[in-house]
């Protein structure tokens, strides 16, 4: 069992979706003396991206819960003058550091964000279509064609995070750990009068502001004999030695029975015999349950813990609450500059976002394609490849739908509706349009 490793993990699913394309414009110049001017549709704007950024201020995924679909922006549609529509913004969704990004259907691992400020692009915004500027030719003069925005890619991704406690809370069993977790974070672990302890250790994620959390880990209760494998507290020794700061808590009252500078010495023996580095680490000392003591008692019990300690003591209590905001100051203070240490600076002022092509399928110039009975007089034309032209380009207006009867009938539509056994005069479906079919002399 000493051995035995323990990991508390965070995942949460959501469906992130790059911006649409922006459609280009259909527009003519309308110039003084010139009657006909030529076309000047501008193309549409690209669709924005969505990157995932590694932020070592954040400890948990627990933000990204309040919602489960992220889009960036689309992009904005072309205009006459051969103006270009704007690119839709890019989303940053910011996750700690250390999360793994997976695709939730395959399970296939994208990333893994195991450095500070590193980025990953998880959704591609759309191509913006182009403008009838485009589609001029000496047999197309006046083109009224433009094409639609490419639609932004969307994906259902998992992201997966080994949560490690930023700060722990240390102490014998019954001093209130459980009860100043509960208050200082969103956790709600199981609180009562136990002789034991608590069985697994509780993890809360503590908000001090927008984009500044901790998680804090309640350990299970310390006991004697704790380092040499005796009760459960050395399984997770493991998790705590990899906290920024342990906050020793003490029983104040004594109403147990023990005194709570005997109490302190005892859990620094248990912690230095499992690991000199873990004793290294920064410790706030907390004297918990003051609100069973007078005022004069608070302060003797303060005086002559710091006096023993050596180190500052916070006196609180998880009942009323006093003294729990100025602990939550102090251990996020010592935890960020910890991080600074290790991390390094601010987030970069500029962020290299890697930049891949837009989403957007090339138009085939032929097409498989096969005619479908659908009842008496009725047949529709079926292919994989014309639904691309399709979404691209509206079959409802006359310049659009020339050209894509134009593909069709290099691709052998006459022969494939011969063959299906369609009459002059049946109705053939193409999409949402419908024509009369008319044998060619």
């Amino acid at each position: 069992m000493g051995n035995e490793r323990v990991d508390f993990v965070d995942s949460v699913v959501i469906i992130v979706k790059g911006g649409d394309g922006g459609n280009g414009a259909v527009s003519f110049r309308r110039e003084k003396y010139v009657p006909k001017g030529g076309p000047d549709g501008g193309d549409g704007g690209d669709g924005g991206y969505v990157y995932l950024l590694a932020n070592p201020q954040l400890s948990s995924l627990t933000h990204l819960m309040e919602e489960d679909k992220y889009f960036a922006e689309n992009g904005k549609h072309g205009a006459g003058k051969k103006r270009h529509g704007r690119n839709g913004k890019d989303l940053i969704i910011e996750v700690p550091v250390g999360t793994i990004v997976k695709d939730a259907r395959t399970g296939e691992v994208i990333a893994d964000l195991d450095e500070p400020w590193k980025v990953v692009c998880v959704a591609r915004g759309g191509k913006g279509g182009r403008g009838n500027v485009h589609f001029k030719s000496p047999t197309r003069r006046a083109p009224r064609i433009a094409e639609k925005g490419e639609k932004g890619e969307r994906r259902l991704i998992e992201l997966e995070l080994k949560i490690l406690a930023d700060a722990g809370l240390v102490g014998y069993p019954n001093v209130g750990k459980s009860s100043i977790i509960s208050r200082l974070s969103n956790a709600r672990p199981k609180i009562a009068n136990y002789p034991f302890t608590t069985l697994i250790p509780n993890l809360g994620v503590v908000r001090v502001a927008p984009g500044k959390e901790f998680v804090l880990a309640d350990v299970p209760g310390l006991i004697e004999g704790a380092a040499d494998g005796r009760g459960l507290g050395n399984l997770f020794l493991k998790h705590v030695e990899r906290c920024h700061v342990l906050v020793h808590v003490l029983d104040a009252s004594g109403m147990e029975g023990r005194d709570p500078v005997d109490d302190y010495f005892r859990i620094r023996e248990e912690l230095e015999k499992y690991s000199k580095e873990l004793a290294k680490k920064e410790e706030i000392v907390v004297a918990n349950k003051i609100d069973l003591l007078s005022l004069d008692e608070r302060e003797k019990l303060g005086e002559r813990l710091e006096k023993e300690t050596g180190k500052k003591v916070v006196l609180t209590s998880a009942v009323t609450g006093e003294g729990l905001e100025e602990l939550k100051g102090i251990i996020w203070s010592k935890i960020s500059a910890s991080r600074k240490v290790i991390y390094g600076g601010k987030r970069p002022e500029r962020l290299k976002l890697p930049r891949p092509a837009p989403v957007w399928r090339k138009l085939p110039q032929k097409v498989d394609l096969k005619v479908v009975k659908l009842k008496d007089g009725e047949y529709e034309v079926i292919s994989e490849a014309l639904r691309v032209w399709l979404e691209r380009f509206d079959i409802n207006e006359k310049d659009q739908r020339l050209m894509i009867l134009e593909v069709l009938e290099k691709s052998g539509l006459d022969d494939a509706l011969r063959k299906a056994g369609v009459s002059e005069g049946d109705t053939v479906y193409v999409g949402s349009f419908a024509f009369e079919y008319v044998k060619e002399g």
